[in-house]
């Protein structure tokens, strides 16, 4: 059994699939060489998933450019944990365990992460220091003179998805804090196992509803990847179109919703009228707010509206004009930047140890973006630049979103300006089986899909993972050192997934 030291000389030789991406089978001695070597450094943990008998690994070495994914033969479900060597496969390790009850060996954490204790049947035996139940999660203990505990959820005073934060505190300083999540598992994996394409491509679009066109980005692509289905270039570009009209829909609500939790409330009400006027115009243009379901395999399923081109020019212009405002006042508002600069920071290091994609890591000067990295249609025919900051911190991330706001608008004009007419959908072929997966940007952060198609062409397999699962963790070491009152800016400023993470 030999040791891999990174996956670039791994996999050198190997053909990549439709998709770009190497698959390889491993025995385990190379697995845990491989988790050690991400533990290392050397590559980034992409997803880690199972398979009927078999667990999965993706890798990614993006200076090398490079994406394999490693299939290891369970021992009846027992195989050596990734999780014991890198920490960011703790967590996806504690969720297969839960839903497919396989033995991570080596894994020091056995809690369940999925499993709240509701479920009518568990694939897992657990031990009584193991109970799944809500009222009897193990919490990390934490001791010191002057320490109290502060529990915040899983239900929260708004509209906001369930999570639960356990806070320790001295005075009103965070000395840790804890999440539990899982609360919106909703099953997506088995919902698709079986399903037709249309059906699972419907389950997938709703993983995260406000990532809804990245996920079917990514759905589609896999798809396509599976059966060797080519869409039309005018259904590419218009692809990208919606995916930066969603990024840009999102970061300046984000930024919006930021500065209110900083008391500023007359950002976040021209943000809110910024996104609306998005909304409204892309319901004009595709009818649908959210463009949901409008990226399928083998192109869209509609054409954009006589107009709409200019319609989504006019848009562009009026963003440019009224979110310049919102800068202008953010970047003079000292008593905002009192909240904003130095609170909670995450190092660079951090950021690069769990592979944190979107604005978290690159307000951490990791520069990794999909569109940039990995380029698929239509990305591979624009020009435009990652912004990145250094500081880590609120402020930082808050920028990094102006940043991309700019970026997103240069790229819609260059995907406008190369439209040509043409069809916008190319007709299936014939089902077969096959697999594929993709990689997309969404305005989070790195969104993966892996699908298994049957010889029917229907999902045997089906795997998300959502940038959010490597940067909830960060959070919580963003929050320690800050005060209490500090938690609900700092948590907007990474604005995770509960649902995309919990799916």
């Amino acid at each position: 059994m030999r040791e891999a030291a990174s996956i670039s000389t791994f996999a050198a030789g190997a053909r990549p699939g439709a998709d770009g991406l190497v698959r390889l089978g491993v025995d385990e001695g190379q697995w845990v060489g491989l988790a050690k070597a991400a533990a290392a450094g050397a590559h980034d943990l992409v997803g880690l998933w199972c398979d009927g008998a078999n667990v999965l690994m993706a890798l990614s070495a993006p200076v090398a450019k490079v994406l394999v994914i490693v299939s290891l033969p369970t021992r009846a479900g027992a195989y050596p944990s990734v999780g014991q060597f890198h920490a960011p496969a703790i967590r996806l390790e504690r969720s297969m365990r839960d839903l497919h009850g396989t033995l991570p060996e080596g894994l020091a954490d056995r809690r369940p992460w999925l499993d709240h204790g509701a479920w009518p049947r568990s694939f897992v035996k657990r031990g009584a220091d193991e109970a799944p139940a809500a009222h009897a999660y193990p919490f990390l203990p934490v001791e010191g003179v002057g320490l109290y505990q502060i529990p915040v959820g899983p239900v929260h005073a708004g509209i906001i998805e369930p999570g639960h934060f356990r806070f320790t505190a001295n005075g009103e300083a965070v000395v840790r804090l804890e999440e539990r999540l899982g609360y919106v598992h909703k099953g997506v994996e088995a919902l698709c196992e079986g399903a037709d394409i249309e059906r699972a491509g419907r389950i997938a679009a709703r993983i995260s509803g406000d990532s809804t066109v990245a996920y079917g980005f990514a759905f589609a692509l896999a798809i396509e990847a599976a059966l060797d289905w080519q869409p039309p270039v005018r259904a590419q570009l218009l692809r990208g179109v919606m995916a930066e009209v969603e990024r840009l829909s999102h970061h300046i609500n984000d930024v919006g919703a930021i500065c209110n939790d900083a008391s500023v409330v007359a950002i976040l009400a021209r943000c809110t009228l910024i996104r609306e006027d998005i909304l409204a115009t892309v319901a004009r243009c595709c009818g649908h707010r959210l463009m949901m379901d409008r990226i399928v395999p083998g192109g869209i399923a509609c054409d954009i509206v006589e107009g709409g081109v200019q319609q989504l020019r006019d848009l562009m212009r009026r963003i440019e004009v009224e979110f310049a405002e919102v800068v202008r006042i953010y970047d003079g508002l000292h008593s905002l930047a009192d909240r904003t600069v130095t609170t909670g920071i995450v190092s660079e290091e951090l950021v690069k140890r769990f592979g944190a994609g979107g604005y978290v890591g690159r307000a951490s000067g990791r520069l990794f973006d999909v569109r940039g990295t990995y380029p698929h249609a239509p990305y591979d025919r624009v020009n435009f630049s990652i912004p990145t900051r250094s500081s880590g911190d609120v402020d930082a991330r808050v920028w990094v979103r102006i940043e991309e706001v700019a970026q997103s608008r240069a790229i819609i004009a260059q995907l406008l300006d190369a439209l040509e007419p043409g069809p916008v959908m190319m007709a299936a072929p014939t089902m077969k089986a096959g697999e594929g997966a993709a990689l997309v940007e969404a305005f989070r952060g790195d969104v993966l899909m892996s699908v298994r198609l049957d010889g029917a062409g229907r999902v045997a397999r089906l795997h998300a993972r959502d940038a959010s699962w490597f940067q909830w963790p960060l959070l919580e070491a963003a929050i320690e050192g800050n005060i209490v009152a500090d938690f609900p800016l700092c948590n907007k400023s990474f604005n995770c997934s509960y649902s995309g993470h919990d799916s």
